[in-house]
């Protein structure tokens, strides 16, 4: 891709190095380690071996082969090497998976050999020479883009606007594999790079001065708030005799308000036009007086509110005579550019239209700039007026001034005027001009007049530039080809050395040195089985995992001068104290957990709120009116019209009854809890078993009140402590699991069993079968009626292809069903009794949700710890964990268990771990040298994946 220029000419932003260092990354970098010996044949036989034929043999030899799979055809080393097979296995044995729990079980010391051997014979692995497993040159997704550009040039860009989703792979948006590149999206970033850098760099380094005198500062003059007379209606006269066509109507008296005039037509309150249709004096609301309130159907009471000032705006009705007034003081005489800008508002109102008007004069002392008439502009709508004046030195004021038009029109929608500001400009001379504000942020100094003078200033300015937004020393080729460009731009006519120096920073914020994360390393050392990443690669790798962003000030300096790694733990510590952290914690969870879901999970409140309770009164009366819904009124009998107003009634009364609702405010307050208990782990490192059962949660009133818990006031969340033997404590009580593994009119116990098999257990179900029939399929519609959702399930589990998961999935999906698809807790679900009780496939029994959160940090506390610390590790390292990273994963659940579960074990164990250190030796120095992909790379890829 490249940049075009004036002229004709471009700039490659990807360059054919850069393609062939990606194609390395991307191919050589997938390649295993030096190749391992082969397992040994005859320690598989004597050691191994054994073991399967007693505990796995029945399904998986002896002719055998459930699931496609046979433990006993081994007849060399090389075959033994299948990663794939002992990967699974070693996930199973760990996880108690296999054998099925209604089977014999190897003793932990067998189960211990047998994981022992896959690591050390099967995957050729050597703790203490860990691999930093594969890498991939990672992309900037949607959220690390936008911190990174407001970060370095300080401008808010909505990459969740410009750009389009970025893929996800093993759960998360910042996996290198899946965050490919279109030529869509290389013209979007290029687009994002023109907007971002016009809003960030000022090219013209003198500007006019501008004073603003804010809507604030004008102070209310004058303001008619009290309400006028009203002369009370004639005493009704005989009706006149009948008029004909030429004979004129009389007209209704108009009220004598001084300073306004009503609009000829206008309606004054209290006054009957005669003749006007269905107006007679016997008509609703005739007679009432201004202000005497609106009786049904009739207009509101009318006001006259006073000016008001909101933020740094004056706000004044439509309704109200009034003048407001500011000063201004004038230095320098000259020519002077007035802008004024203003806002006309208004209040919705259903089916109801506001007719009133009102005249706004703009004075600047005693001299009439604006005179305009406003009507109704709709919700909100901007309006700028620019004059230009001879001012001379002196003080000047400035007047708005509100005359109403239409006076006894009914004010609907309290009708508006919003004055933000007169800026005045000027002198406009260019004598008087000023150093623009902002210009000194990229050119600190006068622009040299020499040709080789501007270039050096360019290269000072794009070097500094290109290394901050490369996160490490630009190379010299690159900084040449950005001065190049930006010389070749200022060189035109009528250009400036500011226009080209930005066009240089689009170009760099373009390129393929912003856009990827490129990790370079350090010379291997001896003794070194893989290099470590240079300290700047250290502090991206660092800022990207906690912040989502680029590295600040001080990492950097940190790594330029080598002292990064020395300081490593203080720079975790102040990384995960600074505010920029919330985006690690929203990043995470919000994957993690599916926080980010519960904002579009779609949930039918009404129809939840019926399966809790059941109405059988409306649902008659439903059918009811549809029954007679294409029925004409007038061709009905009289009952049927009976029962149709009947049914109505009832179906009214619901309407009114109040019902739970998950609105936008409260899918807010749920994300707010699952981060905020998240986060106050990490800030008290306090133990990670909290998240599965813990004695409080963070509520505001309004997540409170849904979960019916009392004493909680106000909108801001805070930490609660829990009743005693509350069932609530722990993510998979809290609002935002609850609801977005639910489907929209019901709970899903399938559902609820795979979120946490999947992301607390680490030990997810295989994917169903095809053509597997849903829930609703499982019986005829009139049998599942009478069914509870227990019973359902077990029927559907009957199928021999369901039964294996679903005795994983459904004891612990149903022990969350005393809560609905909301998160509210209940005993009965369409009208039968919640059954929590149940039993884990691992053989423990439970009662209820408390005692299962408990079994599950008791005695399942590792598959916890190793699933928490995999769904980290990959989220630090951009890339799904293999084989490879079996022993650094042990070691780090290991030091995480010993801590007691304390989070600053497990992110010390991951940001000191091999994989975030390291760069596999064998593809860097490929790279380094510059060395082609062999014929056989394709295969070692394959081999090693």
């Amino acid at each position: 891709m490249t940049l075009s220029l004036p002229g004709g000419s471009a700039l490659p932003l990807f360059t054919a190095p850069f393609f062939r260092r990606a194609i390395t990354l991307g191919v050589v970098l997938f390649a295993g380690s030096a190749a391992a010996a082969e397992p040994s044949l005859e320690v598989f036989r004597r050691e191994v071996q054994p073991i399967l034929a007693k505990y796995c043999y029945d399904c998986h030899g002896d002719g055998v082969a459930k699931g496609g799979l046979t433990l006993d055809k081994f007849s060399t080393g090389a075959a033994l090497a299948d990663h794939k097979v002992w990967f699974q296995a070693l996930k199973n044995v760990r996880s108690a998976v296999m054998p099925p729990a209604n089977e014999a079980q190897p003793t932990a010391a067998e189960a211990e050999t047998l994981m022992a051997w896959i690591k050390r014979e099967a995957f050729g692995l050597d703790p203490a020479k860990p691999d930093p497993g594969r890498v991939t040159v990672r992309r900037l997704n949607r959220v690390e883009y936008r911190n990174t550009i407001r970060d370095l040039v300080g401008v808010e860009f909505d990459t969740l606007k410009e750009f389009p989703a970025d893929d996800t792979g093993s759960g998360f948006d910042n996996i290198a594999d899946v965050l490919t590149i279109s030529p869509m999206l290389l013209e979007k970033y290029l687009d994002a790079a023109q907007v971002i850098i016009a809003k960030a760099v000022v090219t013209n380094p003198r500007t006019v001065v501008e004073q603003a005198l804010l809507g604030r500062q004008f102070a209310t003059v004058r303001a008619d708030t009290a309400l006028p007379e009203v002369p009370k209606p004639a005493v009704a006269a005989p009706a006149p005799p009948p008029t004909s066509a030429a004979s004129p109507l009389p007209t209704a008296p108009a009220l004598a308000i001084p300073g306004v005039t009503p609009p000829v037509g206008a309606a004054v309150a209290g006054v009957t036009p005669v003749g006007a249709p269905g107006r007679g004096p016997a008509a609703r609301g005739a007679g009432r007086a201004f202000g005497q309130g609106r009786g049904r159907g009739g207009p509101p009471p009318m006001t006259r509110p006073a000016p008001l000032v909101e933020n740094d705006s004056v706000v004044l009705s439509y309704y109200t005579p009034a003048l407001v007034a500011a000063k201004h003081r004038v230095a320098q005489a000259g020519k002077y550019q007035l802008v004024v800008d203003l806002f006309a508002h208004e209040t919705y109102a259903e089916d109801q239209f506001d007719l009133n008007k009102c005249q706004v004069v703009l004075s600047l002392n005693g001299e009439k700039l604006l005179d305009q008439e406003f009507v109704r502009e709709g919700y909100s709508k901007k309006f700028e007026f620019s004059f230009e004046r001879e001012l001379p030195v002196g003080e000047h004021e400035f007047s708005l001034e509100i005359k109403p038009l239409g006076l006894g029109t009914p004010q609907y929608r309290k009708l508006r005027i919003r004055l933000n500001s007169v800026t005045v400009r000027g002198p406009l001379a260019p004598e008087f001009w000023v150093p623009t504000p902002g210009y000194a942020t990229y050119f600190p100094r006068a622009v040299p007049v020499g040709a080789d003078q501007r270039r050096a200033y360019a290269r000072e300015i794009l070097a500094a530039f290109a290394t901050r937004a490369f996160r490490q020393p630009a190379d010299g080729e690159k900084v040449d080809a950005l001065v190049a460009l930006a010389e070749k731009i200022y060189s035109l006519p009528g250009a400036n050395f500011e226009t080209g120096v930005a066009q240089a920073l689009v170009a760099t914020l373009a390129s393929s040195s912003f856009l990827f994360r490129e990790d370079d390393t350090l010379p291997l050392q001896s003794g070194q089985p893989h290099p470590l990443v240079t300290e700047h690669a250290l502090a991206s790798r660092l800022s990207y995992f906690l912040w989502s962003s680029m590295p600040d000030a001080e990492l950097t300096q940190l790594a330029a001068t080598g002292k990064l790694r020395a300081n490593l733990q203080a720079q975790v510590t102040r990384l995960l104290a600074d505010a920029r952290a919330q985006e690690f914690v929203r990043n995470f969870t919000g994957q993690w957990l599916q926080v980010r879901d519960i904002a579009t999970v779609p949930i039918t409140s009404e129809e939840i709120f019926l399966r809790d309770h059941p109405n059988p009164a409306l649902v008659e009366a439903r059918a009811t009116i549809a029954r007679f819904q294409d029925k004409p009124r007038e061709s009905r009998t009289t009952a049927e019209n009976e029962q149709s107003s009947a049914a109505r009634q009832v179906t009214m009364e619901f309407t009114r009854t109040p019902k739970p609702d998950l609105n936008e405010r409260l899918r807010r307050a749920m994300a707010d809890e699952t981060q905020l208990t998240f986060a106050h782990l990490i800030k008290e490192d306090r133990s990670f078993l909290e998240l599965l059962e813990s004695d409080y949660t963070f509520l505001n009133e309004d997540l409170a009140k849904h979960y019916g818990i009392e004493g909680v006031t106000g909108p801001e969340m805070r930490k609660v402590q829990l009743a005693a033997g509350s069932p609530r404590g722990g993510v998979l009580t809290q609002g935002t699991i609850l609801a977005v593994t639910s489907n929209p009119t019901r709970t899903s116990p399938v559902k609820r069993g795979v979120f946490i098999l999947d992301a607390i257990l680490g030990s997810p179900p295989a994917p169903p079968p095809p053509n597997i029939p849903s829930l609703e399929e499982a019986a005829p519609a009139e049998k599942l009626r009478t069914l509870s959702l227990r019973e359902t399930l077990a029927l559907h589990a009957t199928d021999a292809l369901c039964a294996s998961c679903h005795t994983r999935m459904d004891p612990l999906g149903l022990a969350l069903e005393n809560f609905n698809a909301m998160g509210q807790w209940r005993t009965t679900d369409a009208g039968q009794p919640v059954l929590p009780a149940g039993k884990l496939a691992s053989g423990e029994t439970f009662a209820d949700i408390r005692e299962l959160k408990h079994i599950i940090a008791t005695k399942h506390q590792r598959e916890f710890y190793h699933c928490l610390a995999e769904k980290l590790l990959t989220y630090a390292l951009g890339r799904s964990i293999g084989y490879t990273d079996t022993t650094v994963l042990d070691g780090i659940v290991a030091a995480l268990e010993a801590s007691g579960g304390k989070p600053s074990a497990l992110l010390f164990g991951i940001i000191n771990s091999a994989p975030f250190q390291q760069r596999r030796q064998t593809a860097s120095s490929l790279v380094d040298a510059g060395a082609q992909p062999a014929a056989s790379t394709t295969g070692l890829a394959q081999n090693s994946r």
